[in-house]
């Protein structure tokens, strides 16, 4: 984003929203596509049948990452008899990733608990390594390109955004496919999905907004393959309408 605004670059994406100061600083800014953050378990994790079944609701990923009131495996579904310690994996280093994982659970990147790990791949290697562990990826990393089905090693537990109790169908994200149609129709919250946008000094004309045109159009049919997620139309009718 520095660079953006400090003239280095003219096109820059950003996987956070754009604060008010920037936009004062020139920063001018067209959502393109959209990713999403999904927590992952061990696919050996001790309570693995429990999480599946239940889900687990936002505010225990509090307890867990924000405050650390839980930290049995036990804990999280209801099972005191499991007292297996929760090892918690978070990203050593400042990406949109861990912003929009803190987001999600009301606090900043700073906030989160956990063994800091390098980068995407680093935090998916670290909890395939251990039964006991728990991290959070970006869908191109949470899932394998080639299979569609999550990465070697991992399991992503549902999310039960509507705090039922229990993982209701679309909550279950066995796949690629599956995760891409539940951020795609809104059904998985935002935050932890959320807009990548692209982002200038000013607002674009010329080759960029030429760009910024068929990044909306026809770039749109490479999303897929490029391992994000297509805006839905009014989202992309409203950045056409910004860029033009």
């Amino acid at each position: 984003m520095a660079d953006v605004l400090g003239g280095a670059v003219d096109i820059g994406m950003v996987s956070r929203d754009i604060s008010p100061e920037e936009e004062d600083q020139g920063a001018y800014w067209v959502a393109v596509t959209k990713d999403a953050v999904f927590p992952a378990v061990n696919e050996k994790n001790p309570v693995l049948a429990d999480l599946l079944a239940k889900g687990v609701p936002q505010e225990i990923f509090k307890k867990i990452y924000i405050t650390g009131e839980i930290t049995t495996w036990g804990e999280v579904v209801g099972r005191p008899e499991v007292t297996d310690p929760i090892h918690v994996y978070t990203r050593s280093d400042a990406a949109g990733a861990p912003d929009v994982w803190a987001k999600y659970l009301g606090k900043k990147q700073e906030n989160l608990l956990g063994i800091g790990v390098f980068g995407d791949p680093g935090i998916a290697e670290a909890v395939a390594k251990d039964p006991l562990g728990i991290g959070y990826n970006n869908l191109g990393y949470a899932y394998d390109a080639a299979s569609g089905k999550p990465v070697a090693g991992l399991v992503m537990p549902p999310v039960d955004a509507n705090n039922s109790g229990k993982a209701e169908a679309d909550e279950v994200l066995e796949t690629k496919a599956r995760a891409r149609e539940a951020v795609a129709s809104g059904k998985y919250p935002s935050p932890p999905a959320r807009a990548l946008n692209l982002v200038t000094k000013g607002k674009p004309s010329g080759l960029l907004q030429d760009f910024i045109l068929w990044a909306l159009t026809d770039g749109q049919k490479f999303v897929d393959s490029a391992g994000y997620i297509a805006l839905p139309q009014d989202l992309l009718n409203e950045g056409l309408q910004k860029i033009k």
